[in-house]
């Protein structure tokens, strides 16, 4: 009988127009705006010199809450320096069927080099996929997040830029006198990036429109509330 309840629910609501579903973005032409914070795939950045930040100091896979981050370190060959540091990441993967992306590996970092991009559409067909490695997660010759095949980059002129604007909208441990000041390294591809536009309150609704690819100011929770309850009158 049980399982007969479960389904009456399902059936109670053939027919029926009055629905709260969303119609997925792209069925309606596209992506939503994206915000500047938003959590997504890691990238491993690189120096305006085309050096790796990852230092293998293995801090970020000491915090990981879901241990889904797996480093080691090795020593700078004297020859060719991967890394400005006497070590580098030799070995460096990211198991996405246990992230949880808390970011908490992004605030470890002492030298910026694991950061969020702004992907998180990616469908995996084996496991050994979900396990990101090293050459997967370095940002490319232009200093742009690699990208897979089962990952849709469909807006990736947009949001490339942003790859690591959740550490530029943060301020040290919540320390408001540092919003709108630069306190980081440059990017290959990219030098000094610029802090979040609003220097006094850190601008944390920004958006990132996945059409311009520009910053634009981003709905409060009441705005999203009333958006919810016009859509759930009209029936969509």
């Amino acid at each position: 009988m049980g399982l007969l309840n479960g389904f009456a629910v399902t059936l109670r609501q053939i027919g029926k127009r009055n629905r709260v579903t969303r119609s997925y973005a792209k069925d309606e032409g596209g992506k939503r705006d994206k915000p500047v914070r938003l959590h997504g795939r890691h990238v491993l950045n690189r120096y305006e010199d085309g050096m790796e930040k990852c230092i293998g100091c293995e801090l970020c896979a000491g915090v990981c809450p879901a241990r889904c981050i797996y480093v080691r370190g090795k020593d700078n060959p004297p020859d060719a320096p991967v890394s400005p540091g006497e070590r580098y990441g030799f070995v460096y993967e990211i198991n996405y069927l246990r992230c949880i992306h808390c970011d908490l590996c992004v605030e470890a970092c002492p030298t910026e080099a694991i950061t969020e991009s702004k992907l998180f559409e990616f469908s995996f067909t084996n496991r050994e996929d979900a396990i990101y490695t090293r050459d997967e997660l370095l940002v490319d010759d232009d200093g742009l997040p690699q990208r897979m095949p089962w990952e849709d980059w469909s807006d990736f002129d947009a949001v490339k830029a942003h790859g690591s604007a959740w550490v530029r909208a943060t301020a040290p441990n919540g320390d408001a006198s540092y919003n709108g000041k630069v306190a980081w390294s440059g990017e290959l591809g990219f030098g000094v990036k610029p802090p979040e536009t609003d220097p006094e309150h850190g601008a944390p609704g920004q958006m990132i429109n996945v059409d311009t690819g520009d910053l634009e100011a981003g709905l409060g929770r009441e705005d999203d509330k009333n958006i919810d309850a016009a859509q759930r009158k009209a029936g969509h």
